[in-house]
Parts: C-alpha cells; structure tokens; sequence
C-alpha cells in the first residue's frame, strides 16, 4: 500500500492538551481517528447514486466525547463491559474495581480507554495509524502492567480493519472492545429501526434487570434477540429492554477463536451496507437507547435521538470472570491479547 497519504490536523484540546486526527482514505472509504479515546469519529461512505455520507455518530468538538454519553466511537478497556460489583478472583487474589455503573464496573472504570489520550503512530507504508496506551499495575484496580495498541487500517478496496493488541507482565484481566454507532444512512438521519440486520449468532447471555449475566446461554430461536434471518432492527425491539431497546450479548455460532463473518447489516434506502467479521465470540448488539432518555446534540447540530444508532460490539462475554462456562479474559506473561474485526463496506446496486 505504499504511497498513500495521511493528513494530519490539530482539532482541539481537552483538559489543556491538544488533540491530534488523522484522515485516511482507501477505495471509497475516508475515515478519521484522534489520539483521544483512539475515536473512530469519522466513516465516510458512498450510496449507491455516489452521495457520501458519515455513518458513525460522534461529535465536533473533541471536548464533547468527555462529557456527552456513550462512548461513542471510543477503545474501551480494560475490562469492557459489565462486571457484577467489581470484583473478580485470579489465581486466588481477590481484586476490587471501581463501580461506575450503579454498584458494577463498567467498560474499564473512571476513566477507561476510551477516556484517555492514547500516542498515535502514522504508518503511511501500510495505510494506518497505531495507537498506543501504556497502563501501569493497579490502574483502576486491574492487577498488571498493560502495553496496549490499536490499529486502523484502510485496504485500497475500502475495508477498514481494527486491531486490538495487549500484552502485561503479570496475570490479569482484559477486554477491549471498539464502541461505534453506525448509521447507515447517515449519522443525522435518525432512527436505524428500518435498517437491516443479519447476525450470525445462536445464543444470548441472559441477564438480570442490571444486565448482569446468570450464566445461561439461551437459544435465540423464537425470541427477538434471533437475527440469524436479515431483517429490520425494529421488527421487535420493543420487545427487548422496554424504553431501550437492544443492549443484549450474542453468542456467535461455531466460535472458534478463528477470524470468521459474524454480522451483515444494510439501510435498503441508500443501499449501504458491511459486513463485520471478527475472531471474538460475543458480539454486544445495542441501539444507542441512552439518546432515547437524552437527545444530544451531534455534528453538524444533528439531534440523536432515539435509536439513532446501532453499536455491533464484538467482545468476550459480559462478567466472564464470574461464569467457568464463558471462554476466557485471563491474560498471562508471556501471552498476547488480539482482537480482531474487519468491516468489508457495500454500497448497494
């Protein structure tokens, strides 16, 4: 991929520092990543008539991925997602997190990743930006000290990969998870429910009423969390969280740790459209339902509102620490975390 420009601009500060973007293009696909929160902000994609829209919800100003909801765009970790009370066992050491969602850890604690500023490293050779987070033992209560990289990477066909990499000097936990909106026609058009979705998935996590796993792993067949036939996202989303919508941990069918197609997702009006594969075995479907209980203002003064997005969070499950039965969050010395996802892009005929 030699040969390829990466533009680069200051577009702000938070908290006295600036912070960096970096715009990518590759096929028909233009992209923008920052140094804060290693943000995707920008997805930039054709219909099928040729009009480019952004397909990720976000923000202007950088300053507003601190204090607006949900983590749009943002690397979470450590620990992304719920885990009950915040505590886990490992190799016999009890360890307390912060509870930063009612009395559970949430997507790392306060601050996670996806609050922090992380050092980007252009590599124009491969059409990329690698951003790196350096975690000390103890950070956030999480035992181990974290060397942590993620990468956005354009193909000339206008695929966009992210590559989460980890590795630490002593036994912990981890979970690190890219926490996107998409809409496919476009960030300000407002409500996904008519937008098409296939996941690949057999079963779902059930939870408490604070969304914390049981354990059980229920069959999807019959209940409105099965997408294994492409369908509109709304055909029944008032049948899961009622006033929410989707917030729900799928199991992908024949998981087995190998790279493989686990989503196909579609707005049949403007015809774009991917397809997400990824070597994880979970994949958190969520429809954006905090923008129901608080509209917010977005870019270019667009209004999300309610389900004005979809998040396809590929992961481990949900308080795995808490279930013998979930694979593994352990990592050890010696060993490297990756996460993998690709997001092949359509635009329709």
């Amino acid at each position: 991929m030699a040969g390829h420009t990466i533009e680069h601009a200051v577009i702000g500060e938070i908290d006295g520092q600036a912070v960096d973007a970096y715009r990518l293009t590759g096929g028909e696909t233009e992209i923008e990543v920052m140094t804060y929160g290693a943000i995707l902000r920008r997805v930039m994609r054709p219909d099928r008539n040729g009009r480019v829209e952004d397909i990720v919800i976000g923000y202007d100003d950088p300053a507003d991925y601190v204090t607006k909801p949900g983590n749009a765009g943002a690397i979470c970790g450590r620990l992304s997602n719920r885990l009950a009370l915040g505590k886990f066992t490992l190799d016999g050491i009890d360890y307390q997190l912060p509870t930063n969602s009612g009395p559970h850890h949430l997507h790392g604690g306060l601050p996670g990743f996806g609050k922090r500023f992380w050092k980007a490293a252009p590599d124009p050779d491969n059409n990329a930006v690698t951003f790196r987070m350096e975690s000390p033992d103890g950070d956030q209560g999480y035992p181990g000290a974290l060397d942590a990289t993620v990468t956005y990477r354009l193909g000339d066909d206008g695929a966009l990969a992210i590559e989460m990499e980890a590795v630490t000097d002593r036994a912990t936990i981890l979970n690190i998870i890219y926490h996107g909106y998409w809409n496919l026609a476009g960030h300000a058009s407002g409500s996904v429910e008519n937008q098409r979705l296939r996941l690949l998935c057999d079963g779902y996590t059930a939870v408490s009423e604070d969304k914390i796993p049981s354990g059980e792993i229920v069959a999807v067949a019959g209940t409105p969390y099965d997408f294994t036939e492409m369908h509109p996202i709304g055909d029944r989303i008032s049948e899961a969280w009622p006033g929410v919508g989707y917030d729900h941990n799928l199991c992908v069918a024949g998981y087995d740790g190998a790279m493989r197609l686990v989503a196909e997702a579609e707005d049949p009006e403007s015809g774009r459209g991917f397809r997400l594969f990824t070597n994880e075995p979970g994949v958190q479907f969520y429809t954006a339902g905090h923008y129901q209980a608080q509209p917010t203002e977005g870019k270019g003064g667009a209004l999300y509102r309610e389900f004005a997005g979809f998040a396809l969070e590929t992961q481990h499950y949900p308080d795995s620490p808490h279930h013998e039965n979930f694979p593994s969050v352990v990592l050890r010395p010696g060993e490297t975390y990756r996460h993998l996802m690709r997001f092949d892009f359509t635009a329709g005929e």
